[in-house]
């Protein structure tokens, strides 16, 4: 049996959990932003507030995270009127399908996810089944929407195949052809940001130093000075890029640099190969303020007007739903469940 035609569609969330850095600009919001003006899909951008509280949040840090998540999302060119921006809990589907979706996942399919592995550590007993089970819900957020491409980074693709998974077992056990499978997009330089200290390691909000990372709210003089004193080795920057293989910290700056610029590897190499280090950092550092500089300014704006940040998020949720509802009611009734309102 065979459903309709999907549409192409582009679905994405961050957590608002505080503390965004250039990893999450780099990583995410640029991304999406190229999606969405390249205007070939329907883009629902989301900030995946139930995915936040599978650790502990404090409620008043939630709610501040959440709408800076929404203002990072604007700052950095998201039009909430041509895409789809909302927090994840107001629209109820994704907890409903969720629910559903972890009736199709297997118990081995999650004991098998990397990141449940790192994160709960040796002290699985104490964490939350949330946490241990949030995979299916991560399918729900985009099987909901029947999205067919999400961009992801090196780190979440396991999770996307596990939501092609649950698709594939759903279509199959109830012999249709409803949930697409969906289709990751990673690609371009500086998909996952590394540490500014250590090339090897991921740029994060948790790092204990304060000098690993770009946070979206560091002036220019404090960009300037951690791109000074980023890790690097005594070699200059070779003319192609295949010599930076084994240079994990030269490598991370000249992905940046890329990225920032929206240009090439190979083009970027063009251009400064042969420079050390005393030419190039301070060329990085001055691209990463004329970037960051105005999306940082537009969230302080932003943020001074909570009650708009909401009234934004609400309409993106209306606009959700409408997606979501048909589809959240179709797998219903493929599933059986009698429909009494």
């Amino acid at each position: 049996m065979t459903e309709a035609a999907f549409t192409p569609r582009v679905f994405s969330g961050i957590q608002p959990s505080g503390g965004l850095t250039l990893g999450n600009y780099l990583g995410a919001l640029k991304r999406f932003v190229d999606m969405q003006n390249a205007g070939t899909h329907e883009c629902i951008y989301c900030m995946v507030d139930l995915h936040a509280i599978t650790v502990w949040q404090d409620p008043a840090k939630l709610t501040a995270a959440t709408r800076e998540a929404a203002a990072f999302f604007i700052a950095s060119g998201i039009d909430p009127e041509r895409s789809i921006l909302f927090n994840q809990s107001q629209v109820s589907g994704h907890a409903q399908l969720g629910w559903l979706f972890s009736c199709v996942a297997r118990m081995g399919w999650m004991g098998r996810m990397t990141q449940w592995k790192d994160k709960a550590g040796k002290n699985s007993e104490n964490a939350s089944l949330g946490l241990f089970a949030y995979p299916a819900l991560m399918a729900a957020d985009i099987l909901l929407y029947h999205a067919t491409h999400v961009p992801v980074g090196e780190d979440q693709k396991q999770h996307l195949e596990l939501t092609r998974d649950i698709a594939a077992k759903f279509n199959h056990d109830f012999g249709v052809d409803f949930f697409p499978i969906t289709e990751p997009v990673i690609e371009g330089p500086a998909t996952r940001v590394m540490s500014l200290r250590d090339g090897t390691k991921k740029m994060s909000k948790s790092d204990p130093s304060d000098m690993s990372r770009i946070n979206m709210g560091d002036d220019a003089d404090t960009i300037a000075q951690k791109f000074r004193k980023a890790r690097t080795d005594p070699e200059a920057l070779p003319s192609d890029y295949a010599g930076l293989k084994e240079r994990p910290e030269a490598r991370n700056l000249v992905d940046i640099f890329a990225a920032l610029s929206g240009r090439s590897t190979d083009d970027v190499m063009s251009e400064v190969g042969g420079m050390g280090w005393g030419q190039f950092k301070p060329m990085l550092a001055d691209l990463a303020v004329d970037k960051l500089s105005p999306i940082t300014g537009e969230m302080n704006r932003l943020m001074a007007d909570p009650a708009e940040i909401d009234r934004i998020l609400g309409r993106g949720a209306e606009r959700a739903d409408a997606i979501a509802a048909p589809i959240l009611a179709r797998t219903k009734e493929i599933m059986g469940f009698v429909a009494s309102r």
